[in-house]
């Protein structure tokens, strides 16, 4: 449920004048978007919760930058993803990313029956990825980012991020397959 703007107009105005009813309210309000997209960046619900707290930090020491052109939500959201980078650079930096291979740039895109899981039995196998795969995979199968932008993002190269994804991906379907939640048919 979107909040109206008047409303979060008000939360902010309160926020900003260090209000904290008015945090508590903006926090009670986003929580649960909030933690929906940390548990997809995260390893569990620990790490999900010290990610959402850092990004609330942020919307309260920051609000001042808050554009009130911009939806709240989608301002929110990208201070949510930038925090999983930030706790991915601090608490993963010594596990690196892998760099591309031939066998990556030839792997097909086809569907192999992502198209009927459920979103939970997804995110539970995605939250199984090493860090640097969930990373790479939320930010271009979520989040919709190209592996350019990724690439700026993390200051890796290109292809490494390709090789990521695609390692995330294969990964992603073995875990699956593992639990029981993905058939692969032979299209061959």
């Amino acid at each position: 449920m979107e909040v109206k703007s008047q409303n979060i107009l008000f939360l902010v105005k309160a926020v900003q004048n260090g209000n904290k009813a008015g945090q508590r309210k903006l926090y009670e309000l986003y929580y649960s978007y909030g933690m929906s997209i940390c548990l997809r960046y995260a390893a569990n619900k620990e790490e999900a919760q010290e990610i959402l707290n850092d990004s609330f930090y942020k919307v309260f020491t920051k609000i001042d930058q808050y554009n009130q052109a911009r939806p709240f939500k989608q301002w929110f959201r990208a201070i949510l993803i930038h925090s999983a980078i930030d706790y991915h650079r601090k608490y993963h930096k010594l596990e690196p990313f892998s760099e591309l291979d031939d066998t990556d740039a030839q792997e097909p895109v086809g569907n192999d029956g992502w198209d009927n899981l459920l979103y939970d039995d997804v995110m539970e196998c995605v939250q199984q990825l090493p860090p640097q795969y969930r990373l790479v995979f939320n930010l271009f199968a979520v989040d919709e980012l190209n592996h350019r932008e990724i690439s700026q993002r993390l200051d890796i190269s290109i292809g490494t991020s390709k090789s990521n994804y695609s390692k995330a991906r294969r990964k992603l379907q073995e875990i699956l397959k593992k639990n029981g939640h993905l058939k692969f048919y032979n299209h061959a």
